[in-house]
């Protein structure tokens, strides 16, 4: 008996030991047989330089025999330094590749490309913002963050949401010389904007009737170059002498921001991660003890969101609802079997199935995720089932005058085959759910490789462990009454027949 008990908890610890070596996700990712590459060349790139990179890019993901077609996306509004190619996979039927390992073949191959910044896949489950009040401080910091974020094992394609300004001049106003003159910033804006970028003087009727806006501004060649503007009249004097910018304001080069992002009323900025060869909860691990192993400077702090705060959050709420159902179960039993010992012999068997959920998610290459965690909580109703059809019938059987010994053989031997019928129904029931033949099955099929693991192993391990913990829990009710009554002419206490043992119930 001691030999098979610790045989139960050896299994238990064993499970514990493999849960790292299986990995931790949110959700599991799909084979959509789509991808995306984004590309994002240094600021200042002009379009045509962003699209010869573009064409390089072409040329190597066309070369992968499981791409269907591409489409390609080049600038756009503000964007002339950035492009995307959407890729098409062929049906998942006709490659022998998934969309994520081929996603890791095109990551490697676009790596020679010099001078881009590509990041490829959609899943991007680490996400860490970095809240603060100075925009240059808070792009710093952010900056050296996802640096060390890159020398994280399994964290690929590493960004962060900084931006370099946009070049651009700024007409900033000389407060004396204006209020001198009388001018205001809107009479200066509005010269300017005449000059550079036209101004409706009045419309025109055209010969078909339609009207039509007539612009004036200057010519091309009078408003090509900043010190061009520094000579342009932008008001006049009372004795009509025109008032330059340059005697009112002065041309400044600056940098303005593409995006500002708040977050609690403070800029943020973000450091995005996707994850390669290593579960997503694994290195969502390795980041967290980064963000505690790094001292921020006064008015910074982190904030840690994405898959990673989902993941925690779900977590959190299926163990608290696992710890609820442990409670309920053992009320339940206590009730039923009106004792407050034999509920933890069958609930025993709950443990008993962690081992074959570990081993199911690494043969097949799954992670503990929320789907993975419902079928562990679909697993403590369904091992319990035959841990009570053992220890029911041992009770009937004692009941009937069988001892504790006897009792255990009878359920055991009786008991089984319903029990090994009913796993047996419940592993080929969850089988097509856990091969994951249709499109997109990757998702839910954690959930049916869990529960076919842990039926296995805990019903071989409930027909062994259980019936030693019910012994060790439930004494003979003959042998503790032998103690008190005389012996009989025969030598056996109490005396008469034994009496008989239940046949087989069903």
């Amino acid at each position: 008996r001691g030999v098979v008990m610790a045989g139960g908890v050896l299994s238990f610890v064993v499970a514990l030991g493999l849960a790292p070596l299986v990995g931790s996700e949110f959700v599991p990712q799909t084979d959509q047989g789509f991808t995306q590459l984004a590309v994002k060349m240094p600021v200042g790139a002009s379009l045509e330089r962003t699209d010869a990179k573009v064409q390089q890019l072409e040329a190597i993901v066309q070369t992968f025999p499981e791409v269907q077609h591409i489409s390609t996306w080049v600038g756009g509004p503000g964007q002339r330094n950035q492009a995307w190619i959407n890729i098409r996979l062929v049906d998942r039927k006709e490659r022998s590749r998934s969309q994520k390992e081929l996603e890791n073949a095109i990551r490697e191959a676009v790596a020679v490309i010099p001078g881009t910044d590509i990041s490829v896949g959609w899943n991007r489950p680490i996400y860490v913002a970095i809240l603060g009040n100075d925009p240059e401080g808070l792009a710093k910091i952010a900056t050296e963050f996802a640096e060390k974020v890159k020398k994280i094992p399994g964290a690929v394609d590493v960004e962060t949401t900084v931006q370099a300004g946009m070049p651009a001049y700024a007409v900033r106003l000389k407060t004396d010389a204006v209020r001198e003159l009388g001018l205001t910033p809107t009479q200066v804006s509005s010269s300017l904007r005449a000059y550079v970028t036209g101004d409706a003087a009045t419309t025109w009727t055209t010969p078909e009737g339609d009207q039509v806006d007539v612009v004036l501004r200057l010519p091309e060649e009078s408003r090509e170059r900043i010190e061009q503007l520094r000579t342009l009249p932008v008001a006049f004097a009372a004795n009509g002498t025109p008032i330059t910018l340059d005697s009112v304001a002065e041309i400044v080069p600056v940098f303005n921001p593409q995006n500002i992002r708040r977050q609690n009323l403070q800029r943020r900025e973000g450091v995005f991660a996707g994850v390669k060869d290593r579960s997503p909860g694994d290195v969502g691990a390795d980041v967290q003890k980064l963000i505690e192993q790094t001292t921020l400077p006064p008015g910074y702090s982190f904030d840690v969101g994405g898959q990673m705060q989902e993941q925690a959050d779900a977590f959190s709420g299926l163990l608290a609802a696992m710890g609820l159902a442990v409670i309920f179960i053992y009320i339940v039993l206590a009730s039923q079997f009106g004792s407050f010992l034999q509920p933890i012999a069958i609930m025993a068997s709950l443990p008993l199935a962690l081992i074959g959920v570990m081993l199911a998610l690494l043969f097949w290459n799954s992670t503990l995720n929320v789907f993975s965690m419902i079928g562990l909580v679909m697993l403590m109703g369904l091992v319990t089932k035959n841990a009570i059809l053992l220890v029911d019938f041992a009770n009937h059987a004692r009941k009937a005058g069988a001892t504790v010994a006897d009792a255990l053989l009878q359920a055991g031997l009786i008991r089984m085959r319903p029990i090994v019928m009913t796993t047996a129904a419940m592993v080929f029931g969850m089988l097509p759910l856990a091969l994951a033949l249709n499109d997109g099955g990757e998702l839910q099929a954690p959930m049916g490789r869990a529960i076919i693991g842990g039926v296995i192993t805990s019903t071989v391990l409930t027909l062994l462990v259980v019936p030693v913990l019910y012994s060790y829990l439930v004494r003979d009710r003959r042998t503790v009454a032998s103690r008190d009554l005389p012996a009989s002419p025969s030598g056996e206490a109490g005396g008469g027949a034994p009496m008989p043992v239940p046949a087989d119930r069903h």
